[in-house]
């Protein structure tokens, strides 16, 4: 690698790296605390969430819905069926935007276990923290950002590392014999080097919940027709023949459990006389969910949807997205885990060699060679950069038409 253009390299790295680095351990740190979700909501919500299975048979889902219609006044949108005998029913009410609020039934005695408003839950704030930093539109742009300039940090500091001489230390290794400044630089270095494909596959499973990479992203699967089929998340279109009595809740959990779907199964329940029951699931494997659309008065099937009509790009960044949340069993999950605490020291590392390192009283960003001049290869990659993450090329076009305005008053 030319000297001339890891120096550049590097100048760029610690800009980016004072521009997101408090921003990153923020993430990182809210990213850890989230990934222990599961353990947390069962902590909290264990004592409305499982029940004492009884030596009686469970009461009928018409029943348990009538003990939520008494409980509240809001309408049910859907219910999720209990995987064991020692679960609650949960019935979701109708709340403010997409955010849940749950109600938990004691299937044998049909007691309202306790009331779950996803908007006051600990997790959901340290969601709300780790995604839009507690700012809701304006936070989400800013984490965006920061997402952006991670990327020019991982690139600019593969290069930086990249092997120029067949010295192996400070490359692979680490030198713990050396000086405290070399021994925190290769701490961050090779660190970093060797969790670089965990940060790679967080990072991609982080744009798409970003403002506007990922309405950008469902532009180019609405054209390229690689998303969601419309009746996936809609039922617009699909309608309910008004005739004879309609089905009772428990005729269609009996229809909904004959398809025998994997995982976790919720029938969302009809609105209006003209509109279908909706069965969906939500599995380990991807490939295993379906929804489908019942006649609420026949049982007959309406529509029917596999994975398999579900567009690449949609499968890709739901991959993606499982896989930044580790939610593709325990490995995948100790895996992130571990690679998120070894990232956090090596931002904490990274912190600590740059004050050994730069002059007093000064930022100590590198200086690039004035004979340096920018190839068409480096422009063609920011140029990318920039169309595939507009808030980094507008943040780059407002750094160098800063530096230049300062340039100018210097010179004056």
């Amino acid at each position: 690698m030319s000297p001339k253009i890891t120096q550049w390299c590097w100048r760029w790295h610690v800009i980016a790296g004072l521009l997101s680095l408090p921003f990153v351990i923020l993430l990182t740190v809210t990213g850890i605390a989230y990934m222990f979700k599961a353990e947390v909501n069962h902590y909290f919500y264990q004592h409305m969430t499982e029940v004492t299975p009884q030596l009686s048979e469970p009461l009928s889902y018409e029943q348990q819905l009538a003990s939520v219609q008494r409980f509240s006044n809001l309408p049910v949108v859907s219910v999720t069926l209990a995987a064991n005998a020692n679960q609650a029913s949960a019935f979701r009410l109708k709340g403010k935007g997409r955010t849940k609020h749950l109600v938990y039934i004691d299937p044998y005695t049909g007691t309202m276990m306790g009331e779950f408003k996803q908007v006051d839950s600990l997790m959901y704030k340290i969601r709300k923290l780790h995604g839009e930093l507690l700012l809701d539109k304006p936070g989400t742009l800013v984490v965006e950002l920061i997402a952006s300039w991670f990327i020019v940090l991982l690139i600019t500091g593969l290069i930086i590392w990249w092997p120029s001489t067949k010295q192996l230390a400070g490359v692979f290794s680490v030198r713990f014999k050396a000086s405290k400044r070399i021994l925190w630089r290769d701490l961050h270095a090779v660190t970093s080097f060797w969790i670089g494909l965990i940060l790679l596959v967080v990072i991609a499973g982080a744009m798409p919940w970003t403002d506007v990479f990922g309405s950008n992203l469902k532009r180019v699967q609405k054209m390229t027709d690689s998303g969601y089929p419309m009746a996936w998340r809609s039922d617009k279109g699909v309608y309910s023949q008004v005739v004879g009595r309609p089905m009772t809740l428990d005729e269609m959990v009996n229809k909904a459990q004959a398809q025998n779907l994997a995982g976790t199964i919720e029938i969302k329940l009809p609105q209006k006389d003209e509109s279908p029951f909706k069965v969906s699931n939500r599995s380990f494997w991807l490939s295993d969910q379906q929804v489908m659309y019942f006649d609420q008065y026949s049982g007959q099937v309406l529509n029917q949807l596999t994975w398999d009509d579900v567009g690449l790009l949609m499968d890709m960044r739901q991959v993606f997205m499982r896989l930044h949340q580790g939610e593709y069993g325990r490995v995948n999950w100790w895996i992130l885990l571990v690679g998120c605490m070894l990232f956090l020291m090596a931002n904490i590392a990274s912190i600590i060699a740059y004050i050994k390192r730069k002059p007093r009283q000064r930022l100590g960003i590198p200086a690039v060679p004035k004979s340096f001049k920018i190839g068409y290869g480096l422009l063609l990659l920011i140029a990318l950069l920039a169309i595939v993450f507009p808030l980094f090329g507008l943040s780059v076009i407002l750094i160098i038409g800063g530096q230049y305005v300062f340039n100018r008053q210097q010179s004056t």
